[in-house]
């Protein structure tokens, strides 16, 4: 056994940087396309389900992200938990008014903690959009 310890001790082991870009330079590594597990990723076809809807999901570039675009996708799901819009995975219009009221509860909780930091677009579309998603919410909990 004492001789398997010393074998194995002599081998010790190999660290190989696999980054596609150079760490000095930031530019790509010429050695990068050559290594196996790219090439193997490369040939190997991508799971995403093929259709028209991911088709035409890949063509479209994806919006700028700023805080604006993030305030009205908070927005979007909650609208959509407030029945408001279809689901976008069952295609149904499936309510969920105590997620809805958890999603308007994150924006406002957002817009006093950027309070004073958001320029006056900003401030009034977080304003606007919780007022009426706040309406919303209310003629939600009537109907219940």
């Amino acid at each position: 056994m004492a001789s398997e310890e010393g074998k194995q001790e002599g081998k010790g082991f190999t660290v190989q940087d696999r980054r596609r870009f150079s760490p000095e330079t930031g530019e790509a590594r010429e050695d990068s396309a050559d290594s196996p597990n790219e090439t193997a990723a490369a040939a190997k076809p991508s799971e995403a389900p093929a259709g028209p809807a991911s088709e035409a999901h890949q063509e479209e570039p994806l919006p700028e992200i700023n805080f604006s675009t993030f305030v009205i996708s908070l927005s979007t799901q909650a609208l959509m938990h407030l029945g408001e819009i279809t689901s976008p995975i069952t295609g149904k219009i499936d309510p969920d008014v105590p997620a809805a009221k958890q999603m308007i509860d994150m924006l406002g909780m957002i817009r006093e903690k950027t309070s004073g930091n958001l320029n006056a677009n900003e401030d009034r579309l977080t304003q606007e959009i919780l007022f009426d998603l706040r309406m919303k919410y209310v003629e939600a909990v009537k109907k219940r």
